[in-house]
């Protein structure tokens, strides 16, 4: 790779174990895996088989997981890749996407997105977003050039974007669509899923997501035959069969161990997941509606949403953080810097208000604890402490 890394911070060798241990002591947390997975021995049942069989890497429970994620997606065809990062970027290379292209997304999203772009030889161009954290399709045409090979549109929180605008740009360019849909199993837009509303869609398992397994895992969703037959051989080597290869590709499996893992929150817990998030945001909205300080987003009527995140606009946002945290609420913001001011970007030639609703909303979201495991009479602690802050 030619890009030189930027060396202006130190690089810390895994910052993750102190970030769990310093998060994990909120009363009201963002992480409930020691819940939710407290059932762990039934899983450990399922996974004797996994033992005995021996099929540790694109196993039956993959194809088995792949038909029920396409289920949800009502799509054709689903493919188990290593991370929702690897979705990405197996999606854009089996689109043909590569060295001097240019692919139009969001400077308001996870690292990731940019870096499948990166990765895959292309250079990212960005879109400012609207009110909704989504970006806005008006701003997309002022970005296309000749250079110009997709949208990557990224259903923030998971809403899902205006995509009925974004797919009438793209047809009217010649221009693929991938959605960024990490965070948006079982979302929809106008009655129709996540991941079904572009040539591919792309999802996350990571342990914090919706859908989540226990390490990396992800998938990608298709109509395309064509798609979903370089998609299967760029996950695997290129392999045809054991002793032939068609392209030399990528290793991004997904391991049995995470199929098992993620069909059983399938069968059994995903539905009340995404309800009892959507229950709880709902709980925030009406106890925050008339909060001063606090500016909740547009829920669009022709969507569902479920709630990744849940987000609002907060005045003095660092303050409220501070405060929240102080009193026991695991407050977070999803995320301070947009992609276009990360030291990784210098090289796009970006400034400060090149996006200036992006660079506003890094300024003043809100992220608070809207897992299954939330409870109403948390949602209430959490309101009444936001206007404790505000009326100090």
């Amino acid at each position: 790779m030619s890009r030189t890394m930027n060396k202006s911070a130190p690089v810390n060798h895994n910052f993750l174990p102190e970030q769990y241990r310093s998060t994990g002591q909120a009363g009201i947390n963002h992480n409930y895996l020691h819940s939710q997975f407290s059932d762990y021995p039934e899983i450990f049942k399922r996974l004797e088989s996994l033992i005995i069989q021996g099929d540790f890497t694109l196993g039956k429970a993959v194809d088995e997981f792949e038909a029920r994620v396409a289920k949800i997606s009502q799509t054709e065809f689903a493919i188990g890749v290593g991370s929702g990062t690897d979705a990405l970027f197996l999606s854009l290379k089996a689109l043909g996407i590569g060295p001097g292209d240019e692919v139009i997304t969001t400077p308001y999203t996870f690292f990731a997105t940019i870096g499948a772009i990166v990765t895959a030889g292309a250079r990212p161009v960005f879109a400012d977003i609207g009110d909704d954290f989504n970006i806005d399709p008006k701003n997309i045409e002022k970005v296309i050039t000749s250079k110009t090979k997709a949208i990557l549109p990224v259903h923030w929180a998971g809403l899902i974007c205006d995509m009925n605008a974004i797919q009438s740009i793209a047809k009217a360019n010649k221009l693929s669509i991938v959605e960024d849909a990490c965070h948006a199993i079982q979302a929809t837009y106008q009655g129709r899923p996540s991941g079904s509303l572009s040539d591919a869609g792309c999802f996350s398992m990571h342990p914090l997501k919706n859908l989540n397994v226990w390490g990396d895992g992800g998938f990608i969703t298709t109509n395309s035959r064509e798609l979903h037959d370089r998609l299967v051989l760029l996950r695997n080597h290129g392999l045809l069969n054991r002793d032939q290869c068609a392209v030399f590709a990528y290793n991004s499996r997904l391991d049995t161990l995470q199929a098992i893992v993620a069909n059983f929150l399938l069968e059994k817990k995903l539905d009340n997941i995404t309800q009892k998030r959507i229950e709880n945001a709902a709980n925030y909205d009406a106890l925050l509606a008339d909060c001063p300080g606090i500016r909740i987003p547009a829920r669009p009527s022709d969507r569902k949403q479920v709630y990744h995140l849940y987000i609002v606009r907060a005045e003095r946002r660092d303050d409220l953080v501070t405060f929240l945290n102080a009193n026991g609420v695991d407050a977070k913001v999803h995320y301070p810097i947009p992609m276009h001011l990360q030291p990784a970007a210098l090289e796009y030639g970006y400034h400060v208000g090149d996006f200036p609703v992006a660079e506003r909303t890094c300024n003043e979201v809100i992220s608070l604890p809207v897992h299954e495991f939330i409870t109403r009479d948390n949602c209430e602690h959490v309101a009444k402490k936001i206007r404790e802050f505000y009326q100090r």
